[in-house]
């Protein structure tokens, strides 16, 4: 593990940016920022678009280290290269650790959540991460009901994988989201606060994790979890809510950061001038890094 990159995520005051959308979200992500799907004609082209508009964001001097801890790669970005350089080895030399999103995306509802597809190559994945300047990675499950069985499999799922992570020497961010439109949110999320911690306490000191969760109903929910040793840094998704609402209830929740998507690149537009994009971006940024860092 490199000791600079942990103490930048450990203590470093900004956010994690995520970019991070992968084949099912890429579509949409690009439709956002201005490119319509007839002006790609494959999934190769689709994606040399989508890295075209990561090349931009991390490239832009709005996109800084002095803001942004951290960014989530798509193993597709992991791959390419930014101004001659590999993704992560780019980031790493701006100061910004990269992460890599490593899930194959959800399986069917059951039990009122989504648990992870199954991940057969994973060990290859995170050799190649290593090899890629990468600190950790992210995964996703999802839980859209008040079902204890259900969100304890999530819970364990995780923790699960998680382990094959930390043996390969990287920290994983584990991210059982909470809908945001959920019954029950506030249920939810307490309970999913003991079963977390039910999983945290069986680890040995070594075995350190991040977390990333919905921002919570019930302000600094997740402060048990923050303050836990095994727990280097808990974040916060945007889960469909704007930025402005993201960041206003982000601020009530003490050492909590974001790692947004949507909310960071949803101003963005492939068509904007390089002045334009870079003040957007750059509003952006500040208003997410105030939300993290400065507190109600």
């Amino acid at each position: 593990m490199n000791k600079e990159q942990f103490d930048k995520v450990k203590n470093g005051k900004g956010f994690i940016a995520a970019l991070d959308q992968s084949g099912g979200s890429t579509p949409k992500a690009l439709s956002d920022y201005g490119v319509t799907e007839d002006q790609y004609n494959s999934e190769d082209e689709m994606f040399k678009l989508v890295h075209d508009m990561r090349t931009r964001i991390v490239s832009s001097p709005s996109f800084s280290s002095d803001k942004i801890v951290g960014a989530i790669l798509f193993e597709q970005t992991m791959d390419r290269e930014v101004e001659g350089k590999h993704t992560g080895d780019y980031l790493a030399d701006k100061g910004i650790v990269p992460f890599l999103k490593i899930d194959k995306g959800l399986d069917e509802q059951k039990d009122g959540v989504q648990l992870m597809k199954p991940m057969p190559e994973l060990d290859d994945l995170l050799s190649r991460a290593n090899e890629h300047k990468i600190f950790g990675t992210k995964m996703r499950s999802n839980i859209l009901e008040l079902n204890k069985d259900g969100i304890d499999l999530v819970v364990k799922q995780q923790f699960e994988v998680a382990k094959q992570i930390i043996a390969a020497g990287l920290v994983p961010i584990i991210e059982p989201e909470v809908n945001i439109n959920a019954e029950n949110k506030e249920e939810i999320e307490a309970y999913l606060t003991d079963s977390i911690l039910e999983e945290l306490n069986k680890l040995t000191d070594d075995q350190l994790v991040m977390l990333k969760v919905t921002i919570p109903t019930k302000a600094d929910q997740y402060q048990s979890l923050i303050n836990h040793p095994n727990v280097v840094r808990v974040v916060a998704l945007s889960g469909g809510y704007s930025r402005e609402h993201a960041n206003e209830v982000l601020k009530q929740n003490k050492d909590l950061i974001a790692s947004f998507s949507r909310a960071l690149i949803n101003d963005l537009n492939v068509n904007q001038s390089d002045e334009e994009f870079d003040r957007i971006l750059g509003e952006t940024v500040e208003s997410i890094y105030d939300a993290s860092v400065n507190k109600n």
